[in-house]
C-alpha cells in the first residue's frame, strides 16, 4: 500500500476517532468522513467544492495565551493554518502552515488527534469562487519568547491573553476550541 492511501487511512481513523469523542459533532464529522471517501480530489486547492485545509491552536506553555493571525482576506482573528495544497498529511500542513505565517519555528504537539473540525463557506474573493473549506484543526505549544514575523496574508500575528480571545473572534468555531482548549488541555 503506498503512503499516500496509509495518509488517508490515518485521517479516516483521526476523524472516527474524532466522531467517538464528539458525537455531538457528528452531522459536521460525517460530511467530513464522506467528502474524504467520495472526492479523490479533497486535498487539492482548486477543487471549487471545496477542499481540505488544516490550522493549528496554538498555546504557550503556561496555557495563558493563544497565537493567532488578523487574516488579511478574511479581516478577523483567527488560528493559523492553510491549504492542505495536494498534501494529505494535515498535522504536517498546519505546523508547517504556523511557521509560515508567524516565523515561529519550533512546535511541539500536543496531540496527534483532531483537536477540532469545521466546515464553513469561503466567499467569493476575485477569480476564486465561492467555496468549502474542510478545516482539521491540531493543538500545538510554543514559546512566547520566540520572534514573531507577519506575513503577506496578515494584517497581525500575536499571542493573545486566552480571557480575550473571544473578544478578538466570538464565532462559534472559535468559541468551541476554547472550550476545549480549557476543558482538556488547560493547566
Amino acid at each position: 500500500m503506498n503512503n499516500k492511501l496509509l495518509l488517508e487511512e490515518k485521517l479516516l481513523s483521526q476523524l472516527n476517532t474524532y466522531l467517538f469523542q464528539y458525537p455531538e459533532e457528528k452531522e459536521k464529522t460525517n460530511k467530513t468522513i464522506n467528502f474524504l471517501l467520495s472526492d479523490q480530489n479533497c486535498f487539492i486547492r482548486e477543487n471549487w467544492q471545496g477542499h481540505f485545509t488544516a490550522s493549528a491552536w496554538i498555546v504557550d506553555s503556561t496555557r495563558e495565551w493563544i497565537l493567532m493571525t488578523h487574516h488579511s482576506q478574511l479581516n478577523m482573528w483567527l488560528q493559523l493554518g492553510g491549504h492542505a495544497e495536494g498534501e494529505k498529511d494535515l498535522l504536517s500542513v498546519a505546523i508547517e502552515e504556523a511557521k509560515e505565517e508567524s516565523g515561529i519555528k519550533n512546535f511541539t504537539i500536543l496531540s496527534d488527534n483532531i483537536f477540532d473540525l469545521d466546515i464553513h463557506k469561503i466567499p467569493k474573493y476575485h477569480l476564486t469562487p465561492e467555496h468549502f473549506h474542510f478545516d482539521v484543526r491540531f493543538i500545538l505549544e510554543s514559546n512566547t519568547q520566540e520572534e514573531i514575523i507577519v506575513s503577506d496574508e496578515s494584517h497581525d500575528v500575536g499571542w493573545i491573553k486566552k480571557e480575550e480571545v473571544l473578544d478578538k473572534n466570538p464565532e462559534e468555531s472559535i468559541s468551541r476550541m476554547m472550550n476545549k482548549f480549557l476543558n482538556n488541555f488547560s493547566i
